[in-house]
């Protein structure tokens, strides 16, 4: 279990926010080499990404550099710089089907034999942007071992659905999507970004529906997104305090040598003790996050 509640976007032509980028507690930062750089600035925020992987310590936060497609021509650009700086996760924009992942998987598989790096260290993680790729996600999910998960890109999408963002509506087809397919392949699910830093309500109440759904985590655009959206994932005490209970009942019941374990006189099945077990995983882990 890894935990990405937050992926922090941190654009691959700013020099500060590379640097700074590991001091904001997010569990995973992703350098960006797409969107957010300019056509005229790709070989320089190559070049910065590349050396910061290669030199900066970000204290075991997970690395995730988000490349071009690679129908762009700059996507192979990208590969051959950043998976010699070996990142934990490159992370494939604009995926319509699962044959985009297997290109990027074979062109990463041929980088990593030429640099000496065991084959399949470089993990990968799909960016489902469109219609097409929505309605592919299922076998997108399940395309290579090396993804670690899938995530919804909302703005390229709303544009190909001709139509805009709004309450989530227009979202709501293909977060479910993108969830199931996951989850079917035992990967993690990650929602899109909220663009208006400026409305936390907002942006808490989005966390808190997709969380709800089953989401793993979001991307985040601003470091004052990560703290209220860790909040969010954080299960309750009352969940915590339950969940406690659950695993003390399952210990009673094998220390008697029963099968059988209840807990206020309600038996205690298999998919109860699980969800009980990620919840204090889920705990665990954010408060060794704090500690580290």
């Amino acid at each position: 279990m890894k935990l990405r509640r937050s992926m922090m976007f941190v654009p691959g032509n700013n020099p500060g926010m590379i640097k700074d980028a590991g001091i904001y507690g997010a569990d995973c930062i992703m350098f960006d080499l797409e969107d957010s750089v300019a056509i005229t600035e790709k070989d320089t925020a190559r070049f910065l990404v590349y050396n910061a992987l290669t030199t900066i310590d970000y204290g075991g936060i997970e690395l995730v550099v988000r490349i071009n497609d690679l129908s762009s021509g700059l996507g192979i650009q990208d590969l051959e710089a950043i998976v010699r700086a070996q990142p934990d996760v490159i992370r494939l924009p604009k995926t319509e089907n699962a044959q985009d992942v297997i290109d990027c998987e074979k062109e990463i598989e041929r980088i990593e034999r030429e640099a000496g790096i065991p084959v399949g260290k470089t993990r990968m993680m799909a960016a489902i942007e469109s219609a097409e790729g929505v309605l592919n996600a299922h076998s997108i999910a399940k395309s290579s071992k090396r993804l670690i998960g899938i995530a919804l890109g909302a703005e390229d999408y709303v544009t190909d659905l001709k139509t805009t963002r709004s309450d989530g509506t227009e979202l709501f087809f293909a977060r479910g999507m993108i969830l199931n397919a996951a989850r079917s392949a035992g990967i993690d699910a990650l929602d899109t970004v909220y663009s208006d830093v400026n409305n936390e309500e907002g942006f808490i109440a989005e966390a808190t529906l997709i969380k709800k759904m089953g989401f793993s985590g979001k991307s985040v655009i601003n470091p004052r997104q990560i703290e209220p959206l860790h909040k969010v994932f954080m299960p309750s005490e009352k969940d915590l305090a339950k969940a406690r209970a659950i695993m003390d009942a399952i210990k009673e019941a094998n220390a008697r040598g029963s099968g059988v374990a209840s807990l206020k006189g309600k038996m205690i099945d298999r998919p109860v003790v699980l969800r009980a077990q990620y919840l204090l995983e889920l705990a665990g882990m954010a408060d060794y996050g704090k500690e580290g």
